[in-house]
């Protein structure tokens, strides 16, 4: 059975969490985002900073976290992103196979690219 996670992060904006879920479905390290508007009150350099954000939730494979998170982190404009990951507990088995199909096409760590069909 194939175990899987949903990574939620902060964005700037709509534009950077709309590129970060292309990123994501493109190199297949991901099968689905979704993005909202949230209004985040956080700590940042000693003050309370109140901003309007956009939150993406990313599903994925539990296998495929570690390659998702980095090229999060390297595509992000933040110095410090938000990126966690939630386990999911249960999903309905036609949305289980589904995930698991648009992710099996991942490229191998080493190859760098797509696989030849």
């Amino acid at each position: 059975m194939v175990a899987f996670r949903w990574v939620y992060v902060t964005c700037k904006d709509e534009g950077e969490a709309r590129h970060l879920a292309r990123l994501a479905l493109e190199s297949r390290l991901a099968a689905c985002g979704n993005f909202f508007p949230v209004r985040s009150l956080f700590w940042w350099k000693g003050r309370i900073e109140d901003s309007h954000e956009v939150a993406l939730i990313l599903k994925t494979r539990a296998s495929l976290v570690r390659r998702l998170v980095t090229a999060l982190s390297k595509a992000h404009s933040y110095e410090v992103p938000c990126i966690d990951v939630l386990p999911v507990l249960a999903v309905n088995p036609s949305c289980a196979a589904w995930l698991a199909a648009e992710t099996r096409k991942v490229a191998g760590p080493r190859s760098g690219g797509r696989r030849k069909r």
